[in-house]
């Protein structure tokens, strides 16, 4: 028999245990910790990205873990041609190879070399690219669709081909450019630094595109009022870029720099095709086409791979200043 007023108590404890304290029998209050499904929720969010993104690491890990980790292996041990045709066992080195490779006057001649042309690229890039996107704020649609569509299709122009197109507008028999500069028979490549600057230009050429329309929509984002008051104030353009453009657009120039200097850190194909395999007796190296001379031209493979892992650890440590530079500027990594 239920007394008087006992189902009106129980529902009383149902609901304070569910508001998360209850009455024990000692008439103490205690208090319990209700589960928080916010938590829960909050964990499960943080999983759902990783859970697209699986899909796309699994074949990345794939097609860059695996040739990483066979790049590292060979370096390790004395691997040549006639290891690759059997005649020999490969044998262990450890840090041979890389001992040797540093110990070599071309590898440090080839590096500078590489860092220099790398930095001219980045900042050519840079000044073009930023340029042109200032200037695209500046004039009218036809004029700027016309500087889009031709930005876009120097883009998507294969580095090859490219390359080829240029190396005709300065050939020294048939080039337009050396008739138009009266300079007749002059050879861009047979010089180190005039090769050097002819590749340069090529490598701007295809890649400033990127940097002018990142910019481009950056500026776009930039209230127009904050733009108008510092006309206003008699700031001229170059004055609105330095003070007011620049620091706003700084996570996205941060980041077309980083990229522009993995990208043209990492050129080949331009130096390969335009110095004919890297300059006379090697003038125009750069560390990709040393790498490749060292392990396809000489069949020195180990030496190649070695090459090949002082590039990847170089272009991580940009990677990892890249982060930092985001991370202290607040952004969500």
């Amino acid at each position: 028999m239920t007394a008087p007023g006992g189902s009106e108590v129980q529902e009383r404890r149902r609901v304070q245990a569910d508001r998360g304290f209850s009455r024990p029998r000692g008439g103490g209050r205690t208090f319990t910790t209700a589960p928080r499904p916010q938590g829960r929720l909050r964990r499960r969010n943080q999983k759902t990205p990783w859970l697209y993104l699986a899909p796309a690491l699994v074949v990345l890990g794939g097609l860059l873990v695996y040739p990483v980790y066979q790049l590292g292996l060979i370096s390790f041990f004395e691997y040549t041609q006639a290891q690759v045709s059997g005649g020999e066992p490969t044998a262990f080195q450890g840090f041979g190879n890389y001992a040797e490779l540093f110990s070599d006057d071309q590898f440090w001649q080839v590096l500078l070399a590489t860092v220099v042309f790398a930095a001219a690229c980045v900042v050519s890039t840079l000044a073009v690219g930023c340029a042109l996107a200032v200037l695209l704020t500046r004039v009218r649609a036809v004029p700027r669709l016309a500087l889009m569509l031709a930005a876009l299709g120097a883009w998507a122009t294969p580095a090859i081909t490219g390359s080829t197109v240029w190396l005709f507008l300065f050939d020294p028999d048939f080039g337009p450019v050396n008739r138009l500069l009266g300079l007749g028979d002059h050879s861009w490549t047979y010089g180190r630094f005039s090769a050097f600057f002819l590749v340069l230009l090529e490598v701007v050429w295809c890649s400033f595109p990127f940097v002018m329309v990142t910019v481009y929509a950056g500026i776009r984002s930039v209230p127009a009022e904050v733009l108008e008051a510092a006309a206003l104030d008699g700031a001229s353009q170059w004055r609105i870029w330095r003070s007011v453009l620049a620091p706003m657009l700084r996570p996205i120039l941060v980041v077309v720099t980083i990229q522009s200097v993995i990208w043209d850190f990492k050129v080949f194909t331009q130096i390969y095709v335009m110095t004919n395999g890297g300059g006379i007796a090697g003038q125009n190296l750069v560390l990709n086409v040393y790498a490749y001379q060292k392990a396809f031209a000489s069949s020195q493979y180990s030496l190649g791979s070695a090459i090949g892992v002082v590039m990847l650890l170089i272009l991580l440590a940009v990677t990892l200043i890249y982060l930092r530079l985001l991370r202290r500027q607040g952004e969500e990594l």
